[in-house]
């Protein structure tokens, strides 16, 4: 879709007024930064890191980027999810992050009494929920092999 957005659209745009005979000089500024801007978000969307080590938790998302103690984990609410069947876990309203269908990082505010997470989501099923110990507080997180995070979190 970014493609589409940022590539096809803006030549699109280009052929449709240079064909009309129409001057194309006050358009170019916009339509060369528009794929310039969409180019970057793809390649911020790239950037995705789970990492633990010395008892943090690191987690890079696209812009976004998030640091937690282990200690600061509640493991014993920590689950797998399917946001499917867990929509009360659903990102719903974006404070700091991107979304696009497939894809959210960043910050979110959730349904119900659930609070803030901090997303790294590229797709709903099998979605690790790590809790914080202050209740208001999440991550949520898109893993390939979400338990042996969860298995690593809980050995630290």
């Amino acid at each position: 879709m970014l493609v589409l957005l940022g590539g096809v659209l803006p030549l699109a745009i280009i052929g449709t007024l240079w064909l009309s005979g129409r001057p194309v000089h006050g358009v170019l500024p916009a339509l060369v930064v528009i794929p310039l801007l969409l180019a970057f978000l793809l390649l911020a969307m790239r950037r995705r890191a789970v990492v633990l080590a010395g008892g943090m938790l690191d987690v890079r998302a696209a812009l976004y980027r998030k640091r937690v103690a282990t200690a600061e984990l509640d493991l014993a609410r920590a689950r797998i999810v399917d946001l499917g069947e867990r929509t009360e876990l659903r990102p719903w309203l974006k404070s700091n992050g991107m979304a696009m269908p497939g894809f959210h990082a960043g910050h979110f505010r959730l349904r119900g009494d659930f609070g803030k997470a901090f997303c790294l989501l590229t797709q709903r099923e099998r979605v690790l929920w790590l809790p914080l110990q202050d209740g208001k507080q999440q991550l949520l997180l898109s893993l390939e092999r979400p338990q042996a995070l969860l298995d690593a979190l809980r050995g630290a």
